[in-house]
């Protein structure tokens, strides 16, 4: 069974690729999509249990990503989060952790995040 993604990205292109990137990969689907703060937060208070990984980027249409990732916190031990966002630094790769991402990559880190991906939907 996939692995289950709720994309939080508001770019349609960089929507498209992740998609891309989700097929290749192999073992995740997309299970929703959300382009502004407010809209992942209800789809997340929603859904709790209807997504497996969470894919956040900070930079949205309407507020950030910084504000998705406490409520996706309140999470089952099971479901993972990650930041993946163009405006990584070490301060904001800290204060993603702190808020409860798993992981944390740069968006010039695609190969990172797409074997940080497989080891989620085909464990050892």
């Amino acid at each position: 069974m996939a692995l289950r993604v709720f994309l939080v990205e508001d770019l349609q292109n960089m929507q498209l690729l992740l998609q891309e990137l989700l097929t290749a990969v192999g073992g995740l689907s997309i299970a929703a999509s959300a382009v502004t703060e407010a809209e992942a937060k209800l789809w997340l208070d929603e859904n709790p249990a209807a997504w497996d990984v969470a894919v956040i980027d900070l930079v949205l249409q309407e507020g950030s990503g910084f504000g998705v990732l406490p409520r996706a916190r309140a999470r089952g031990p099971q479901q993972k989060i990650v930041v993946f966002s163009g405006y990584i630094t070490d301060a904001i790769r800290g204060h993603c952790e702190r808020l409860g991402a798993d992981a944390v990559f740069d968006k010039t880190e695609t190969v990172a995040l797409s074997h940080w991906l497989a080891s989620l939907a085909k464990p050892a």
